[in-house]
């Protein structure tokens, strides 16, 4: 059974009760509305159809999601971060347990989404990076909250002090990733976990995550409002404008602290 609650997102529910959603934006599946607000749709639109007991999100093409595109070559709608956040939220309230497979990049807010996942499989070769902070910008997507969740207070601090990109071994290691596997194995890998997740009893799969989770939601809510504020004084600065050119133009940035 398939349906498609946004052009940039398909969903196909199986017999096994496993949802694929896909992202349909390759090769780098930037932030967008559609993106964003579609998995969100497709997410809780499962959380009603008693056949989906779990999923994986995928993402077809190079990386799994590289976050924003400052380019702005993305296309789609033209939006605000607040609308954004507001989706992502929504992907946090959602009931259905989720697997990310992740291939390629999973970068700002890209690995924001990531972390949105129960359980994250990842490719040897795939890099996570918060890299905020080498824009000259204040990390979003809820990542003030989930990223310490998974790797600790003090490991949060230095990925997002420092914004450096992390490979596929290292993000298991420090549990940013539940299962590595090689790139011909990604979907099938994150299947398998779902699939297992589905043999269990639904109900009492929603009762644990619920108390797993707790107010995650609403933790992701207050810090979402909290980054988009410092966001949005960031922006502002000759720093940030710094940080974007000179990742469009693939250099180190020279930041001067204005």
């Amino acid at each position: 059974m398939s349906d498609a609650p946004s052009p940039a997102i398909t969903v196909d529910i199986g017999d096994d009760h496993v949802a694929t959603v896909e992202i349909c934006r390759p090769p780098n599946n930037f932030f967008s509305m559609e993106v964003i607000g579609g998995i969100a749709d497709a997410l809780h639109e499962l959380d009603a159809n008693p056949h989906a007991r779990s999923a994986i999100l995928v993402a077809q093409g190079k990386h799994f999601c590289a976050g924003a595109d400052f380019g702005g070559s993305a296309g789609g709608r033209s939006y605000t971060t607040e609308e954004l956040y507001a989706a992502a939220v929504r992907i946090f309230r959602a009931e259905t347990p989720f697997v990310a497979a992740i291939q390629g990049a999973a970068i700002g807010g890209g690995l924001g989404l990531a972390l949105a996942a129960d359980f994250r499989v990842i490719t040897p070769e795939a890099r996570m990076s918060a890299n905020f902070a080498r824009l000259g910008f204040h990390q979003g997507f809820g990542l003030s909250v989930t990223l310490p969740r998974l790797v600790g207070e003090q490991k949060a601090a230095e990925l997002l002090y420092t914004g450096r990109r992390i490979k596929g071994e290292e993000a298991a290691a420090i549990g940013l990733a539940d299962r590595i596997v090689p790139t011909e194995m990604l979907r099938s890998s994150a299947h398998e976990l779902a699939v297992e997740i589905a043999r269990s009893a639904p109900l009492a799969v929603r009762s644990i995550r619920q108390t797993l989770r707790g107010d995650l939601a609403d933790r992701v809510q207050a810090a979402t409002s909290h980054e988009l504020i410092e966001q949005t004084r960031l922006q502002k600065t000759a720093d940030f404008a710094e940080g974007t050119r000179a990742m469009g133009e693939r250099r180190l940035p020279d930041f001067t602290g204005n």
